[in-house]
C-alpha cells in the first residue's frame, strides 16, 4: 500500500510541475505593452543614429522580463514596403521568432513565407535595445507590420560565452 501511494503521489507531483512550467513558458511571464502614440514603431534611418517613427495604427505587443528577445507586436500602416525601403535600412534574411499561440495578430510562419516571397520586406527597428538586442520590424505588401527582437552580433558572442571585443558596447552591469 506504501508502495503505491508513493506512486501516486510522485506521479500527481510530475503532472502538476508539468502543468506549471507549461503554463509559465507559454503564459506567466508575458505582459501586454502599453501603447506609446508615436514611439512604439521606429525605424532606423539611412541618415540618422537615431530612430524614426513612422506612421502606424491597431497596435497591439507583448513582453516578458524573463528575456530580451520576447517582445513581439503587431500594427497596421499606410507605408508601402517599397516607400519605406527608400529612406530606412532594410534587413536581409530576416527570420521573425514565434509567439505564443493565444498572441493571435503574430504569425511568425506566415510572415517568414511572406518574407521569402518578396510579400513583405523587414526594416531596422533599433540597435542595442538592450544590449546585444536589435528590433526588427517586418512589414507586408497589404499594410500589415509586425516587430521582434533578435540577437545582433554581440548577443550571440555574450550569451554563448565567446570574447566580445571593442566593435561591441559595454555590457551593462546586474
Amino acid at each position: 500500500m506504501t508502495g503505491k501511494l508513493l506512486a501516486i503521489i510522485l506521479l500527481v507531483s510530475a503532472v502538476v510541475a508539468g502543468a506549471g512550467m507549461y503554463y509559465l513558458q507559454i503564459y506567466g511571464f508575458y505582459y501586454d505593452v502599453e501603447p506609446k502614440p508615436g514611439q512604439d514603431v521606429m525605424l532606423m534611418t539611412e541618415s540618422s543614429e537615431e530612430p524614426a517613427p513612422i506612421s502606424y495604427s491597431a497596435f497591439q505587443a507583448i513582453d516578458a522580463d524573463s528575456s530580451p528577445i520576447r517582445y513581439r507586436a503587431c500594427f497596421e500602416t499606410d507605408l508601402t514596403p517599397e516607400q519605406i525601403e527608400e529612406t530606412h535600412i532594410a534587413v536581409e534574411d530576416a527570420e521573425p521568432l514565434t509567439a505564443p499561440g493565444w498572441f493571435d495578430c503574430y504569425d511568425a510562419v506566415a510572415l517568414a513565407d511572406a518574407l521569402k516571397s518578396g510579400d513583405a520586406k523587414a526594416f531596422m527597428g533599433a540597435k542595442n535595445i538592450h544590449f546585444g538586442v536589435d528590433r526588427i520590424v517586418a512589414v507586408t505588401n497589404d499594410g500589415k507590420g509586425y516587430v521582434w527582437h533578435v540577437l545582433n552580433n554581440c548577443g550571440e558572442k555574450a550569451y554563448d560565452g565567446t570574447v566580445i571585443g571593442e566593435e561591441c558596447p559595454a555590457q551593462p552591469q546586474n
